[in-house]
């Protein structure tokens, strides 16, 4: 297992479409079962652990349960190695014995406590104390696929805006450049955060493509595993000339940047809505979708008129990726409206403002806020558009309050959960980050929910700041915020 959950009493992992594994790897046995019952499912974690005390030898050092979860599992294999090469043929036939029946997995269910978590399935609680993580849920899928599409992102989208470069920071915890940031991937994907979005360096993503194609090269992820969001950026003259062969070629370089043979989602960004060329781009984009070159149309960053154009004309668009936070509130003027009626998703980015939304803002003095990456220039800005530093003070004791309710949640997690849990079309949050540190986080945020008493309190610290005027990216346009 390239990236197992370890714990000191060995490696616990659970596997998914495992049949490739049974057979002829480990000659003291597996047990597989098909679409496991749920107290299977609950009993898996002590199984483990007897099995580990079961089948340690005085020859050999204890054997190593090896497994990986991954998100809604067709089966589930519970396999037992010993790190000793050498064994005897009666300790091999014994343990093949204690292994030749599911029923045994029942059987065995009671044999140590288990911690019970959110999470599918329960971890025996020594493994728990000495590993907490073991007790986190994997980040789950998003309940259905986008619409027009087969594509089901992971809920939380790993953002490679990070990659781009301008976001290193404090070097101490930088991983977004060479060997570090294409390692990372693995720990992403094994937590259940299999989606990516990227996108060239017209749209400010700059080697971000080249990196996920190296982590695909390598080996770090399997194509079969991932998908990658990427982006079609009209921003020069071609807006004014928009033809079928420019979308093409367009398309053409992120597979070869990638090295893939087809593109999940192409989420296009256009300008100058004083080019109305973006309707005929969107067209040529549900015509790449039909030669099954890309999987979805997106959009990123249009307003609800414009996308009403393209909807309109026949263009099959799935999601908008759009900002949207706490300290970004434009999409509920017109927008989340809109696309209810239409069944399109929204993919917001920017849900902890560059990470301000976070704990380690809380009490911080704005003189002593370094501006220090590409994400906390741009958000910085925005916190004084939704009622400045002071207001936004307010709001972070709020979140670190309703934090705490909820047994320490983080602000960001309970800011992030605040949008994914806002409306009915945003199936999935982007979150960016500069290593993967921050994986754990994301999964503790499904861990909890937020109640009407936590929603209510939130809105009425809203209520206190600036209600934004405008749609979407109107703003950024040089309108009115």
């Amino acid at each position: 297992q390239r990236h197992p959950l370890r714990s000191d009493h060995g490696n616990l992992s659970f596997l998914s479409d495992c049949s490739s594994h049974v057979h002829g790897r480990h000659p003291i046995g597996t047990v597989l079962v098909t679409d496991p019952p749920e107290s299977l499912h609950t009993g898996i974690g002590s199984l483990a652990a007897t099995l580990s005390d079961s089948m340690s030898l005085a020859s050999a050092p204890p054997p190593r349960v090896t497994a990986r979860a991954r998100v809604r599992p067709r089966g589930i294999a519970v396999r037992a190695s010993s790190s000793s090469s050498s064994s005897t043929d009666g300790a091999d036939l014994s343990r093949r014995d204690l292994l030749s029946s599911a029923a045994m997995a029942a059987a065995m269910a009671a044999a140590m406590p288990l911690d019970r978590a959110a999470g599918p399935f329960a971890v025996p609680a020594a493994f728990a104390a000495a590993d907490p993580t073991l007790l986190l849920p994997t980040v789950p899928r998003a309940p259905a696929p986008l619409k027009f599409s087969a594509q089901t992102p992971s809920t939380i989208i790993k953002g490679c805006w990070q990659l781009s470069g301008g976001h290193r920071g404090d070097p101490a915890s930088d991983r977004t450049s060479g060997a570090a940031a294409v390692d990372d991937f693995a720990s992403f994907v094994a937590a259940g955060i299999d989606t990516f979005d990227t996108g060239p360096e017209a749209c400010g993503y700059g080697p971000s493509e080249l990196v996920i194609g190296e982590a695909l090269k390598r080996g770090t992820v399997s194509r079969d595993d991932v998908k990658i969001f990427t982006k079609l950026c009209c921003v020069g003259r071609e807006q004014g000339n928009m033809t079928n062969d420019w979308v093409t070629q367009k398309l053409d370089l992120p597979m070869r940047r990638l090295g893939v043979k087809s593109l999940d989602l192409v989420q296009m960004y256009w300008n100058d809505y004083g080019q109305k060329g973006y309707v005929d781009a969107a067209l040529f984009l549900t015509d790449a979708k039909a030669a099954g070159k890309i999987g979805a149309v997106g959009l990123t960053n249009f307003d609800t008129k414009r996308m009403a154009e393209m909807v309109d004309a026949g263009a099959e668009i799935s999601s908008n990726q759009i900002q949207f936070s706490l300290l970004d509130r434009r999409p509920r003027r017109a927008m989340i409206e809109y696309c209810e009626k239409n069944g399109i998703s929204l993919l917001p980015y920017g849900v902890v403002a560059g990470g301000f939304l976070s704990d380690a803002f809380l009490g911080v003095d704005g003189s002593d806020v370094a501006l220090d990456t590409s994400s906390k220039r741009k958000y910085a800005s925005v916190i004084g558009y939704a009622g400045g530093y002071k207001w936004f003070q307010t709001l972070l004791e709020t979140l670190r309050s309703v934090g705490d309710k909820h047994g320490g949640a983080s602000v960001a997690n309970v800011a992030a959960r605040w949008v994914l849990d806002s409306n009915n079309v945003t199936p999935a949050i982007i979150l960016g980050a500069r290593n993967a540190a921050h994986v754990d986080d994301h999964r503790r945020m499904f861990t909890f929910e937020l109640d009407a008493e936590d929603k209510a309190t939130i809105e009425a610290v809203l209520a206190r700041g600036k209600a934004p005027s405008a749609d979407c990216y109107t703003w950024e346009r040089g309108g009115t915020w």
